[in-house]
């Protein structure tokens, strides 16, 4: 465990204080309104998201890979006497079973993830078919000017934040086999012009289409978001 991440650990919610104030707090409660069964967080942090998962949740198991924020995020949970399992554990290696979750919710993760196709592959896996990847995630801006503007900061961000701020992730999340349902654009709150857009949705990961006699014909599922 290195100095920085535990610096990072240690003043991550007074760097993220201004944001969460400003707007981020209330798009975090509406994505975590929608969560619900038995659902899995990934880069669970210090506990931003503990205290918005409501009665619908049946069991709460979060990950979180560094171990300076597991110790903070072991700690909010006692505080807060939640329920929830707190794992150590990276998105690109989730020590579960396949199936295992009907709901993953992701705020902040996906741009952080040394690999993001590798933690998506692992997300579709834990769920269950018809299960729901819940996300709000940091997104390359859609105007050219933006993206260039974010790819030459990129580096500042990732000094800063330790991650970046310009990767396609809502177009990974389709390739990695999510159908996107739902999605709004948001500045993101209190951040600087570089870190750009937000996003705000869900996706589905589709159940198997049935194979061999007697299987009916696949009606392709459409994405009402995006």
């Amino acid at each position: 465990m290195g100095v920085r991440s535990t610096l990072f650990a240690v003043t991550y919610d007074r760097l993220m204080a201004k944001s969460e104030e400003q707007g981020l707090r209330e798009l975090r409660r509406r994505l975590i309104a929608e969560a619900g069964g038995r659902v899995l967080e990934i880069g669970g942090g210090t506990g931003a998201n503990l205290a918005l998962y409501g009665r619908g949740v049946e069991s709460l198991t979060v990950t979180e890979p560094e171990p300076a924020m597991v110790r903070r995020l072991e700690r909010h949970v006692q505080e807060r006497g939640s329920n929830a399992t707190v794992l150590r554990a990276p998105a690109e290696d989730l020590p579960f079973e396949d199936d295992s979750f009907d709901v993953v919710v992701s705020t902040l993760v996906l741009c952080g993830v040394s690999d993001q196709q590798r933690a998506l592959r692992q997300l579709g896996r834990v769920l269950r078919p018809g299960g729901r990847l819940l996300f709000l995630e940091h997104m390359r801006s859609e105007d050219p000017k933006q993206a260039r503007h974010q790819d030459r900061m990129n580096w500042l961000n990732r000094l800063m934040v330790c991650c970046e701020c310009n990767r396609p992730t809502l177009d990974s999340v389709r390739e990695a086999g999510f159908v996107v349902d739902h999605v709004e654009r948001e500045v993101f709150p209190g951040a600087p012009s570089f870190i750009g857009q937000a996003v705000v949705g869900s996706a589905t990961l589709p159940a198997p289409t049935p194979s061999g006699p007697g299987a009916g014909t696949a009606v392709p599922e459409t994405a009402a978001g995006g």
